[in-house]
């Protein structure tokens, strides 16, 4: 795992690729583990981040917006990895995407409004999106029940 810096100084886990971190586990055992940790590290990075806002009425709402959207798919990838079908899983996937694809808007909007630097966190966020539009496309190709 590296870090980088987000906004107010925070450091925030990356994956580094390649690297056994479970010993003992399958690949995709481990895989599956690394994304709900991704996933847990990168809302809690979110949220530490907007610490270093600055209040007000503007990016309040923004910062409202941006906890529920980037905290909300560690939790549907838990609820994904529980499913009771092909189906379900798809269908909770997409709900983790459709988070992820909201919270890059609002990634957006902030580091048009402040001075601090959301590159990490977006760069966090599109790898995000991009690892869950392919195991989508990959669920999808393998059967949807």
């Amino acid at each position: 795992m590296s870090r980088g810096k987000e906004p107010g100084g925070v450091e925030m886990m990356m994956s580094t690729g390649g690297r056994s971190r479970y010993s003992g586990m399958t690949q995709r055992a481990e895989d599956i583990r690394e994304l709900h940790e991704r996933l847990f590290l990168f809302g809690l990075s979110v949220c530490r981040a907007l610490r270093a806002v600055q209040r007000d009425f503007v990016t309040d709402h923004f910062a409202h917006q941006l906890v529920r959207c980037a905290t909300s798919p560690a939790g549907n990838y838990a609820e994904a990895r529980g499913a009771e079908s092909k189906r379900d899983f798809i269908h909770k996937m997409q709900l983790c995407l459709k988070e992820l694809r909201e919270t890059d808007i609002w990634l957006r909007f902030l580091s048009g409004l402040t001075a601090l630097d959301w590159s990490v966190l977006r760069n966090e966020c599109n790898e995000l999106t991009a690892i869950f539009v392919t195991s989508i496309k990959t669920a999808k190709k393998n059967g949807s029940n």
